[in-house]
């Protein structure tokens, strides 16, 4: 990490937190080094991460708390991690989206963060199960002059459905109406990816209609940082085999990328070099 004296608390904490993650546990006196803040400032982002339950804190440092399979995060716990990851992918991905297609985005901060890019990509017919993903579409269209819709501007349909602690709609009414359509490419945010559970979720109602957008799609594009990777949770809902193409950060291990490789037609790491195309 480079000097971020500056940043927010949220943004110094978000990096702790990943600094933790990627290294199975950090001391205080080497945060205190990378991000050029006192002690007792790490000692107090410490406490604050603590008291979310995302580390636990040990003599002198801090180490990761393994979640259990049944947790799931909300939108804005979600949001403020790995901001960097995400944009990387998210630009890496809008290059998979033609023109005139029909394109589905599940739910997660990951295709929120692709969403705005795909705003530039003309003629889309946009099927999303989040309420996040389709404000950011509908909000640049009530952007233009006079209200009227900009020429090119996709056309969004929501899906119905229950509200998850991630602002997706699933269960019943999502599953009906997902599974009339057909799409060009999905793009899938996932909380977990491993070589034996394949994608998961902790929620099984999202699981199933997750299910659905795989099964309804020509091609599937799974958008998830190098977090995800080693993560279940209760529910598997597609198997690798199932899975076109992985866009992932830099941050993955090149161990890991390997695996996946051997495992999919398709890795790209963003913001580092393809392992394979797809």
């Amino acid at each position: 990490m480079t000097d971020n004296q500056n940043l927010l608390a949220e943004q110094r904490r978000a990096l702790i937190l990943d600094e933790v993650r990627r290294r199975g546990g950090v001391r205080v006196n080497e945060l205190t080094r990378k991000l050029s803040v006192s002690d007792m400032t790490v000692r107090r982002d410490l406490d604050a991460l603590a008291r979310q339950g995302v580390i636990e804190k040990v003599h002198g440092g801090a180490v990761p708390v393994v979640e259990a399979s049944t947790h799931e995060p909300g939108f804005e716990a979600k949001s403020a991690l790995e901001l960097s990851a995400k944009e990387d992918i998210a630009r890496a991905a809008v290059t998979m989206a033609v023109p005139g297609t029909a394109i589905a985005l599940s739910g997660g901060t990951t295709t929120f963060a692709l969403a705005h890019h795909l705003l530039d990509v003309p003629d889309l017919t946009v099927v999303t199960n989040s309420v996040r993903v389709a404000d950011v579409f509908h909000t640049a269209q009530r952007g233009g002059t006079g209200g009227v819709t900009r020429p090119g501007a996709a056309t969004v349909v929501l899906t119905g459905g229950v509200r998850t602690p991630s602002d997706s709609l699933v269960g019943p009414v999502a599953d009906q109406a997902i599974r009339s359509l057909h799409f060009d490419v999905l793009f899938l945010g996932v909380h977990g990816i491993s070589i034996e559970a394949g994608l998961s979720t902790p929620n099984l109602a999202e699981a199933e209609t997750n299910r659905r957008f795989v099964r309804a799609a020509r091609r599937v594009v799974v958008v998830a940082d190098h977090t995800k990777w080693g993560t279940v949770g209760l529910s598997s809902f597609a198997r690798l085999a199932e899975v076109d193409t992985l866009v992932t950060d830099a941050g993955l291990s090149k161990e890991a990328q390997e695996q996946i490789s051997e495992h999919l037609p398709g890795l790209v790491v963003a913001g580092g070099t393809d392992v394979q195309g797809g």
